[in-house]
């Protein structure tokens, strides 16, 4: 759980993890290769936990392509549907997202089928109109694909410490976020303005810089090139997923071939809108001058045990 306007704790069974890490990498030299080995080493762990729902829903997708049954009663979409709620489920009762955190992801569940609903009557891409487990022919397994991005969000901040540097205001980036969903929707009527929306995004985020905590250092990074990077995550799943036929653009339908490289303007866009919802329930936290990118204190001891508000130390 989550204070509004304290850090981000991990949940129980991150804490669990987070001691065991911590008593192998404590014994890891400060300094030297094998340190930033273990930062690096860290990062990628760290990384790779908060991708747990979207790096299942894709293994799901995937697998389905590759083995599952032609002649079997239910339908492939209708299993990626269940296979899918069976994973929110898993997520809530192993305790790796919060109630709260729920939230978010069901509110991207929303704002996602929303868009698919549209984009799918306008002919932006589609689905195999197989199934019963779907509206207006969008299969509902689609939402979850958005709530794995949102799962992604709340996890990452709260497992990097995140901090902020020169962050703007929220109802500032509330109107960016606003213009860029309308501007998905409107593009198809009036002019695109995606580009233009970009340069906002660039004024408005272009000063502020994100600080996160791997494991004995905090590093920075504009938080610009944060966006773009997981864009690009986004676009090279987007890759496997319409490989899987999870869903097909107008130009895959004779064959397939890599996603349009022009679509990360529209996941870099995206991530503005998710970051807008995640604010929601974790406000960004000011940048932590303190700790000067260096933590010297003994494993967790700048980041205590939980006390009855809920706050607690971070993961490795």
């Amino acid at each position: 759980m989550r204070t509004p306007s304290g850090p981000a704790a991990l949940t129980t069974a991150e804490r669990a993890i987070d001691a065991r890490f911590r008593a192998v990498l404590a014994r890891l030299p400060e300094r030297g290769p094998i340190c930033w080995l273990a930062e690096f080493a860290v990062f990628g762990l760290k990384q790779a936990w908060a991708c747990v729902f979207g790096a299942a829903m894709l293994a799901v997708i995937l697998a389905a392509h590759l083995w599952y049954p032609a002649d079997v009663a239910l339908a492939r979409n209708d299993f990626l549907t269940l296979a899918a709620v069976a994973i929110q489920i898993a997520m809530v009762a192993g305790r790796l997202e919060t109630l709260r955190e729920l939230r978010v992801v069901v509110l991207f569940h929303l704002v996602g089928t929303a868009m698919e609903l549209f984009k799918t009557h306008i002919g932006s891409w589609s689905y195999a109109p197989d199934g019963v487990l779907r509206l207006a022919g969008v299969p509902l397994f689609s939402g979850f694909m958005y709530a794995a991005v949102g799962s992604y969000m709340v996890r990452v901040n709260r497992l990097f410490d995140l901090r902020f540097a020169r962050y703007p205001r929220r109802w500032v980036t509330a109107v960016v976020a606003a213009a860029i969903y309308a501007n998905f929707f409107s593009n198809h009527y009036v002019l695109d303005v995606r580009w233009v929306l970009i340069a906002v995004v660039a004024l408005v985020f272009g000063r502020c810089v994100m600080q996160f905590r791997v494991f004995r250092f905090r590093l920075r990074m504009p938080l610009l090139l944060a966006f773009l990077l997981v864009a690009l995550f986004i676009w090279l799943a987007e890759n496997i997923a319409t490989w899987s036929q999870a869903w097909l653009y107008p130009s895959q339908m004779s064959g397939w071939h890599p996603v349009s490289p022009e679509k990360l303007a529209s996941w870099f866009l995206l991530m503005i809108i998710s970051v807008v919802m995640v604010t929601w329930i974790s406000p960004p936290q000011p940048y932590d001058f303190r700790e000067r990118h260096r933590l010297r204190d003994a494993p967790g001891a700048s980041h205590p045990a939980p006390n009855r508000k809920g706050r607690g130390r971070e993961m490795a």
